[in-house]
């Protein structure tokens, strides 16, 4: 029943380039004379475990780790994870030798089976573990007894700019407090990142003279003639209103059905938090009838696709893509993928991006982003636990902060830029100019994005996007987006008051553990058969009733036990 990550192979590669390429870059401001970022910590010898003088260890220090091999990632000059320009980086610039006890794939969750097989046999754990993923492991991990009280550290060590970070939002750490000890450091990520915004075919808006839906009833006009008045114009009954997949979830990343229920106060497959700071779950209150009968509805008058059900989000991205569809609804990075294949399939189509329309009493919600969705872990029996926050604080001192022009290109040159004989940059888009191609070396870090300050990205296109001039480096490079990007990015912070978060984010609970996955194929099943129109809307009470009596009442109170542990 905890709402899991949603990603399909290709959504996890743009996502993840996506982010690289917004973080990536920094300003105008040289940090000079402390490369390892520490300019605000203590001093003196007390302050690290090894020698240290100007931002390095004078005799290098040693961090043993494990890493995932992702698909994405990719190599060059005979390189490899153990042996490549980002580990030279950090012994030349910080002093820090980085050792892998192993790497795997990180397909078919065999990082995940690694670490759960080091576990079970009793294994010495590296240094540090950095994980995103199961919210189970990681809680196996730091109940293992084997790692240190991280936020003590964290305090101590990491950079004003790291803490101002992570201060953004101070719930990311609740996943991983035990007894008030913060055990875990939260791997942050950019917020709003898959916040939905609504994608409308504009050039079938203006064929049947329509314009742009602000509100339920208005929407349901727009759906009505992009389904019957044939907008593509090819004389045949062959276009939906709108490309939803519900295959894994109503509230998902792509292809997103969670706004439709939002309109009504609801967001199913999460846990929301009620007026009296109770959490409950969305998939079982009340106001989901009314999205249910919407959609009911728009499967009858096929709105939507009959077959919603059976696609995942990737899949039902693709009658949008391909000119059949007239809305779709997703984050703003989808003007980068899919979207583009639309333009390759139908090159006459136009597409513009709107706010989310609001439902009957003017309620406008959708899901958000979690702006973390991992941890590090650090061993208590670590001999040089600085060195950890030596590292991440010059990436966030560097190459997060925009005040910053170390990386004011990229991590590395002849990697993941290059520069032409007038001092043009050379990035991804350029790849064929750089010698062996682009190479994301970012995605080599220890942390797996480098640094990232959650609220900088989206808030800084949004400003670009309200006509703001840019003012340090960060801001140039992020303009060189595409202009669709920047104005979704724009769109998406202008309606940052309906986000409708996900609050329980602690390890599995005993119910879930036992009864989750027979709870969540019971809601799947009647959700679909109302939607299907195969069980009547009145039939929700009556799943909602066996929803509480197997379980979900049990659930409930775990729940509610462990948001009210972190709240002390």
């Amino acid at each position: 029943m905890i709402k899991k990550m949603k990603s399909s192979a290709m959504a996890a590669l743009s996502v993840a380039m996506l982010a690289s390429s917004l973080v990536g870059c920094s300003g105008d401001k040289e940090n000079t004379g402390n490369a390892a970022g520490t300019e605000n910590a203590p001093t003196g010898d007390s302050m690290y475990s090894a020698p240290f003088e100007n931002g390095k260890y004078t005799t290098p220090v040693t961090i043993s780790t494990v890493f995932p091999i992702s698909s994405n990632m990719k190599f060059k000059n005979g390189e490899n994870i153990e042996n490549n320009v980002h580990t030279k980086w950090a012994k030349d610039t910080l002093g820090i030798d980085i050792k892998y006890l192993w790497t795997v794939s990180e397909q078919n969750s065999a990082y995940e089976t690694k670490l759960r097989l080091m576990l079970t046999s009793g294994e010495k754990m590296p240094d540090i573990i950095a994980f995103r993923g199961s919210p189970s492991l990681i809680a196996d991990l730091i109940d293992s007894g084997q790692f240190t009280n991280a936020g003590e550290l964290f305090d101590k060590y990491a950079s004003d700019v790291y803490k101002k970070a992570m201060a953004e939002e101070p719930s990311v750490w609740n996943p991983y407090i035990r007894d008030g000890k913060r055990m875990g450091i939260p791997i942050l990520e950019n917020a709003y990142n898959n916040d939905p915004v609504m994608y409308i075919r504009e050039d079938w808006l203006k064929k049947l003279n329509l314009k742009a839906p602000t509100n339920l009833t208005e929407l349901e006009t727009v759906l009505d003639a992009f389904t019957n008045q044939d907008p593509d114009g090819n004389g045949k009954n062959d276009t939906t209103g709108l490309s939803v997949g519900f295959k894994n979830n109503l509230n998902t990343w792509m292809s997103d059905a969670g706004w439709i229920f939002g309109m009504f106060g609801a967001m199913p497959n999460q846990w929301n938090k009620t007026a009296d700071n109770q959490l409950v779950y969305g998939s079982v209150q009340p106001e989901m009838k009314q999205g249910l009968a919407t959609l009911q509805g728009w499967m009858k008058n096929g709105y939507i696709s009959s077959e919603s059900g059976l696609y995942d989000e990737t899949k039902a991205s693709e009658a949008f893509t391909a000119g059949k569809s007239g809305i779709i609804v997703g984050p703003y990075w989808m003007t980068g993928w899919p979207i583009p294949d639309l333009q390759k399939n139908v090159p006459t189509a136009e597409y513009k991006t709107y706010p989310l329309p609001a439902g009957p009493d003017g309620t406008v919600g959708r899901h958000g982003t979690s702006i973390s969705t991992g941890a590090v872990l650090i061993n208590k029996d670590m001999e040089h636990k600085d060195a950890f926050f030596v590292y991440q604080n010059y990436l966030f001192d560097n190459w997060a902060n925009p005040e910053s022009t170390t990386f004011k290109d990229g991590f590395a040159k002849g990697y993941d830029y290059d520069l032409g004989p007038n001092g043009e940059v050379y990035r991804e888009q350029q790849s064929d100019k750089i010698p062996g191609g682009w190479v994301d070396v970012i995605r080599y870090t220890l942390t797996f994005d480098g640094a990232i300050i959650p609220n900088l990205a989206m808030n800084t296109l949004a400003k670009l996007a309200g006509g703001a001039e840019p003012s340090n480096q960060y801001e140039k490079n992020m303009a060189e987006r595409i202009p669709e990007q920047i104005q979704a990015a724009k769109i998406v912070i202008d309606q940052k008051d309906s986000v409708m978060p996900e609050m329980f984010t602690g390890a599995p609970t005993e119910t879930q553990l036992s009864r989750g996955d027979m709870l969540t194929k019971l809601e799947k099943e009647i959700l679909n058969k109302i939607i299907y129109e195969k069980a009547s809307v009145a039939e929700f009470d009556s799943f909602v009733e066996k929803w509480k009596l197997t379980g979900g009442d049990n659930m409930t109170k775990e729940v509610n036990e462990w948001y009210q542990s972190v709240q002390k």
